[in-house]
């Protein structure tokens, strides 16, 4: 960015999600040992963020079909990564939650890309000075991901 932009919050927005765009994207594609597809792994953190839900309910929210919903969390169950409980608050409904198992595979993968950030920052793509600068800057990206 030129100096004429540098406080220019439109020209801030763009360039922020540009480069969280490529981090998100090339940090997605880290391999897991026993790994999980992207949309199994967007329902057991659904899961483990939001605590018990049905099916359907998991599926209006991803806005994708029942089927395809289903089909996800059925091979999530046959791993043992989520288990199917009666509904505490209507018996006749089925709830799904994570097993411990599945709180390991959304660990595991989160820690492959934090180890894969770790060895970009350490190849020395990165002074010192910039590591510092990239530190520094997390919580602010934090705060302003809580005001979006």
């Amino acid at each position: 960015m030129n100096d004429d932009q540098d406080l220019d919050p439109n020209a801030v927005a763009s360039a922020l999600l540009a480069s969280f765009g490529v981090l998100v994207r090339r940090a997605r594609q880290v391999p897991v040992e026993g790994g999980l597809t992207m949309p199994e792994r967007s329902a057991l953190a659904r899961l483990d963020r939001g605590g018990p839900a049905t099916s359907s309910a998991m599926a209006r929210e991803a806005q994708i079909t029942a089927q395809a919903m289903g089909a996800t969390l059925t091979a999530l169950r046959n791993r043992g990564l989520v288990e199917r409980r009666p509904d505490p608050d209507d018996g006749r409904r089925v709830v799904l939650t994570v097993t411990d198992a599945g709180r390991q595979a959304l660990k595991d993968k989160r820690n492959a890309r934090a180890e894969l950030l770790a060895r970009a920052l350490t190849s020395g793509a990165f002074t010192p000075a910039e590591v510092q600068q990239l530190a520094a800057v997390a919580p602010l990206l934090e705060r302003l991901a809580q005001h979006i």
